[in-house]
């Protein structure tokens, strides 16, 4: 339960210096706009490929409370190695109607499946790649498991995939029934946790008019069931798959993610940053050159060294007592 909060906090840090500057504020209009098959429009941001011709184009899935903006710090990483970004706002979030609300854990995925359609089909002849990260890594890991054409590879960021289990599971569902839009915001998880330590990308994502500072019941009900779907779907997995994790992640913590480790398709990649922290969109420590290392040559070691931590973490989490 405690977990499910903090991410839910992830998107209010507390800021000493609340003087926030006309870029720190900007709403950045979406590129275009998608129809998706039920009627809803899904504003979705373009970060383009600075190469003469796009080696991929990456749906890049945002976390809880966050944004399309939430690539602005990895996205000059991507776009210079060749790599074009299509980071839509997901339902429920950023501009989207329905902001604030929560539909399904199989519209999510559903949503998902239909921009990868739409995305072969003006792209035909450009590789496509899924990347998620905190929420949006459990979509993308639930999207793998499907038979959904045309995805060469996914990438989870800090997937938050995961069972809280009981009796927080029985206890939230309850308060759904009962309480489904009992407001809850950062300030119901107790001490003091850091989403990043680029201070500069919390302050943007603080001011972002996109991002969504608080939360009822409800949508964290939802997202209980989304985490839970896909970590129960891990071994099932079709596609390559790179999993990347801070050593400092205080949002989703070491035990959930040896436990999704383990369930993982025994030829995922794994890349552990040790002192990197939950939100890896943001970070200084090489997520995005990971990920585009990885891209570009599945084979190669990454640069960040973190397949070398990767293997001592997992050495060192199969000694601990993570049921």
């Amino acid at each position: 339960m405690l977990c499910l909060l903090a991410l839910q906090a992830c998107t209010a840090p507390p800021l000493p210096n609340l003087h926030p500057t006309a870029q720190e504020t900007a709403l950045i209009p979406p590129t275009l706009t998608l129809a998706m098959s039920d009627g809803a429009h899904i504003p979705l941001r373009l970060y383009p490929a600075t190469t003469p011709k796009p080696r991929g184009i990456i749906l890049a899935l945002h976390g809880y409370g966050d944004s399309r903006d939430a690539w602005e710090f990895a996205g000059p990483t991507f776009t210079s190695a060749g790599f074009t970004l299509a980071a839509p706002d997901i339902r429920g979030f950023g501009q989207t109607a329905d902001r604030g609300s929560w539909s399904s854990t199989a519209r999510l995925v559903q949503d998902t499946r239909e921009q990868v359609l739409w995305l072969h089909a003006h792209y035909p002849d450009t590789p496509i790649h899924v990347m998620g990260e905190s929420m949006g890594g459990a979509i993308a890991l639930l999207l793998a498991t499907t038979d959904t054409p045309y995805i060469r590879s996914t990438i989870l960021l800090a997937p938050a995939a995961l069972n809280i289990g009981q009796p927080w599971e029985s206890i939230l569902g309850g308060m759904d029934v009962l309480a489904p839009h009992w407001k809850l915001d950062g300030s119901a998880v107790p001490g003091h946790r850091v989403a990043s330590d680029n201070l500069k990308a919390l302050r943007r994502m603080y001011f972002d008019p996109l991002t969504l500072h608080s939360s009822t019941i409800h949508p964290l009900y939802g997202l209980t069931l989304l985490m839970q779907a896909a970590y129960k779907a891990a071994p099932r997995a079709r596609t390559p798959l790179l999993i990347i994790f801070g050593g400092r992640d205080q949002f989703v913590l070491p035990p959930f993610t040896a436990r999704l480790l383990r369930k993982l398709p025994p030829d995922t990649r794994i890349d552990e940053l040790p002192g990197a922290h939950h939100l890896l969109s943001r970070d200084r420590r090489g997520a995005a050159q990971d990920a585009v290392s990885w891209l570009a040559a599945p084979n190669r070691f990454l640069p960040s060294g973190g397949d070398i931590a990767a293997a001592a973490w997992k050495a060192t989490a199969q000694t601990r007592t993570f049921p």
